[in-house]
């Protein structure tokens, strides 16, 4: 499944940067999420508990940042085990544009996931996907926001 959106921030393209690479504001914004531990500057460790449908998991996974250019994208891929309910593993390319003094995030996303939770249909999976990337996009443009207002 792919799916892509963007999302208006107030706030300069290197204070996003910043935030996307900062794993406090991560964990804050990523929907679910238990823990988030920084490996290296480059790798993550993820727990992340999620509901599809009547299925409920908990993921244990690794998050890796690739493609990096400095403050304009990169690329940030994942892959979670969730036990008896299946694996999900996806990537996203992030890109930032400056707007003025706004900076204009577009995001383009690619999921896959297997197991028991794949068998809940690809309509339920595509919507709760989209569904968690506008709610993770959307607390993210939040705690930008909130670290401008405070700074």
């Amino acid at each position: 499944m792919d799916m892509g959106g963007e999302e208006r921030i107030a706030a300069p393209r290197e204070v996003v940067w910043e935030a996307l690479n900062d794993p406090d504001i991560l964990r804050q914004c990523i929907p679910g999420c238990q823990s988030l531990e920084q490996k290296s500057p480059t790798e993550l460790a993820a727990t992340v508990k999620l509901k599809v449908g009547p299925v409920s998991a908990t993921f244990s996974g690794e998050v890796t940042l690739s493609d990096i250019n400095p403050p304009e994208s990169y690329m940030i891929s994942g892959e979670g085990k969730g036990g008896i309910a299946g694996f999900a593993k996806g990537s996203a390319t992030v890109t930032l544009l400056e707007d003025g003094a706004d900076t204009l995030l577009r995001y383009a996303t690619k999921a896959q996931v297997g197991g028991k939770i794949a068998q809940l249909g690809s309509r339920l999976i595509d919507s709760t996907s989209q569904k968690l990337a506008a709610q993770f996009f959307a607390d993210f443009n939040k705690a930008v926001v909130a670290r401008v207002s405070q700074a």
